[in-house]
Order: C-alpha cells, then structure tokens, then sequence
C-alpha cells in the first residue's frame, strides 16, 4: 500500500524537536516559525507537556464520555479562567473542522435556521458543512455544496447589513476568522466584528467566532476577536490547543441549552488531549505567554515594515503575514533550503509566520537577518 498523494512534500524528514528549534535525520537544524500549521503553542516537546502526558498514559490513556472524566472538567475551569469566559460551556472534540461542524449545527438547532454567513477568503475546514463555508471551490465536493451559505466580502459592512436587511429571519449563524489564516493573514476589523455582533443580536443569529488559528493566545488576546470589546456566541478552537495532540473545542454561551445526545464524539476529551490541553494552558499562564506574543510580534512586524521591498505586513502578535511581490516569490523556498528557517504561505505570495508563542527576540532576529539577506541579493540584482 502507498500513502494517497495529497500533500506536496518537502524533502526533510524532522525526527527531533526542542523548543523553537527541530532536526532532520541528518542531523541539519532548523529554526521552526511555523509550528505546523500554527499547532506548537508552547514549543516542540516542552518539559511540562512531556511530563503531563507521560503520567497521564501511565495512568489511563482513554475511556470514553459514558463515564466522568475530571480532567475535562479542570480544563473547563482553567479555559475559563484563562480566555475570560468564565460562564461558558465547553464541548470537546479532535479537530479544528469538527468544532466549526459543531458550532454550525448548534447554531441551527439553537434557531431552527438553514443560512450561514461566511466570508470571501475564509478557511473553516474540510468536513462537510465546514468545507461548504470555505471560500476554495476546488476542494468542495458535489456531495459538499449547499444553497445555505451565503459569501459576503470580508470587513464590508453595508454588504452585511444588506443581507440580514433581506434575509435576517433565515440566518442561523455567522461564522468569521478574527484574522484569516489560510485566506492570507487579514484581520477582521473590530467595527466589522461589532457590526456582527448587533446585527446577530437584532435577528437572533449566532456569532460564531472561529479562532482555530487566530485563538490560543497567538494574537495577543486569548481569542484575536476580543480585541474588538465583544463576545461571540461560540468560540471554536483547535490547532494550538494541544500543542500538537489532536484536540478541539467549542466554547458555548450560558444562552445555549443542551441535552442528551444533542452533540457527541468518540475521542474527543478524552484523558490524553485534556492532559495536553491543560498542559498548554499551564505553560501559557505560568511563562506569559500571551504577553510574550504580543511583544515579541510587535517587534517582528515593526522591523518587517522598514523593508521597503515588501508590499504588506498584516496581522497581530504571533500571526503575521508578510505580503512580498512575485519577484520575491523563491525567498519562501530559500529560507527553508538556505538558511533552515521553516515558514508558512498563503497563495499567491504571502509567507505566513506562526511560531510557537515562547518565541524569543533572538529567534525573531534570526529570521529577520536571513530574510534581510534574501531581499538584498534579490534587490541588488535588480539594480544592475
């Protein structure tokens, strides 16, 4: 059997971690900015997360939701505690796709409503109704496609208000990034969220508040949507969540009522991910490191600005994108190959940063010199 050729593949194979840093089977380094798909929250294989999972497989890997599991319950209260949002409630699930299908259907179940507003530029997943608020036709199916989303162009509010204006009483949710990740690092506006906000209140929508790769502390704030001084409904959440062990959540407002067999999951909190989950959460309160991502991404996108090369930097703190014309479009390729720096894209030119939140200002600074390195020679060349 061979392995279904869907990825694109580097010629790396990384076999140890630590940290900021990784290794490859010949022993080469690399500096990791981009965490896989923004999952390393707190660094490859950090101490604290080593030693919680170790005791946790020591002791009971996983039964299922028919029976209590305390630690699910501990890592309610410290989500709480930590995101802000103390009168939640948390669903647990494996997947950042199988939290938005779970906030979706929730919201449908909550009005009895079909429509769902999603955004031009948006990723919520792969799953079928999560696919089907995803703006990239190529990966719908036909089995995927449905009349009930409607795409809006991303920060427009008078193309919101006109939508709710005409179909307001058969929208069921909106669902947004509060920075668009796959769609290329564009912050959702705070009048953009607040408008969604009253606009949802005004019609009885739900506010769904994607923050599988925005969320976590990347940002600055624990949910990037919070810099806009509102709460959604639901908040969905995943990648960063477990540092690397597959983990997803919903966090539910006191307004929704559940009941029996309403939503369900097999693996989702089971013993394991909400050891990994609480060690994450632990490691964040007790290092700062929602601080530490606001300060140190600050830095990044303040030195990336003074590159007169570049056309755009967007994002907030850990999760920047760094828009570069097409001439520049090897330097992506070249950090990895050149100068072993790991970095992520969005199409057509935009390299997406998205480090572990512990990431130092000396790490910062190495990326900041290979780039520097990078546009020099491209922008030398074009001289003469």
């Amino acid at each position: 059997m061979k392995l279904f050729d869907v990825y694109p593949l580097n010629d790396i194979e990384i076999v140890k971690a630590q940290g900021s840093i990784v290794w490859d089977e010949k022993g080469d380094e690399y500096l990791d900015l981009y965490g896989g798909h923004a999952v390393i929250s707190i660094g490859h294989t950090h101490p604290h997360y080593v030693s919680r999972l170790t005791d946790q497989l020591n002791k009971v890997g996983f039964y299922s939701n028919s029976v209590k599991i305390s630690l699910q319950v501990q890592l309610a209260e410290k989500l709480g505690q930590i995101s802000g949002k103390t009168d939640y409630q948390l669903f647990l699930c494996s997947s950042g796709a199988e939290a938005n299908e779970n906030a979706l259907k929730l919201a449908s179940f909550y009005n009895n409503r079909k429509k769902i507003i999603a955004f031009k530029g948006a990723f919520h997943g792969r799953t079928s109704l999560a696919v089907a608020a995803t703006d990239n036709p190529k990966i719908i199916a036909p089995v995927n496609e449905t009349d009930n989303v409607i795409f809006l162009p991303h920060n427009d509010e008078a193309a919101l208000e006109q939508a709710f204006k005409d179909q307001g009483n058969e929208i069921s949710s909106v669902i947004i990034e509060g920075i668009q990740g796959v769609g290329g690092i564009k912050v959702s506006t705070e009048s953009f969220l607040q408008k969604i906000r009253s606009l949802c209140d005004q019609y009885d929508s739900v506010f769904i508040a994607d923050s599988v790769q925005c969320g976590y502390g990347r940002s600055g704030k624990f949910y990037s949507h919070d810099y806009a001084g509102i709460d959604a409904d639901i908040y969905t959440m995943a990648k960063g969540m477990g540092n690397g062990f597959p983990i997803g959540g919903i966090s539910i407002s006191p307004k929704f009522k559940p009941w029996h067999g309403m939503l369900g999951t097999t693996f989702g909190g089971n013993h394991l991910a909400c050891a990994a989950a609480l060690a994450v959460l632990e490691v964040m309160e007790q290092d700062n490191l929602i601080q530490n991502a606001e300060n140190v991404g600050n830095y990044l996108s303040a030195e990336l600005q003074k590159f007169e090369q570049i056309k755009e930097v967007r994002g907030r703190g850990l999760m920047i994108g760094i828009e570069i014309p097409e001439e520049f479009s090897q330097v992506k390729k070249n950090l990895l190959f050149k100068h072993r720096i790991f970095t992520g894209e969005a199409k057509p030119n935009v390299i997406r940063l998205l480090p572990a939140l512990n990431l130092t200002k000396a790490y910062a600074d190495q990326f900041l010199d290979a780039f520097s390195l990078e546009l020099k020679g491209k922008f030398e060349k074009n001289l003469f």
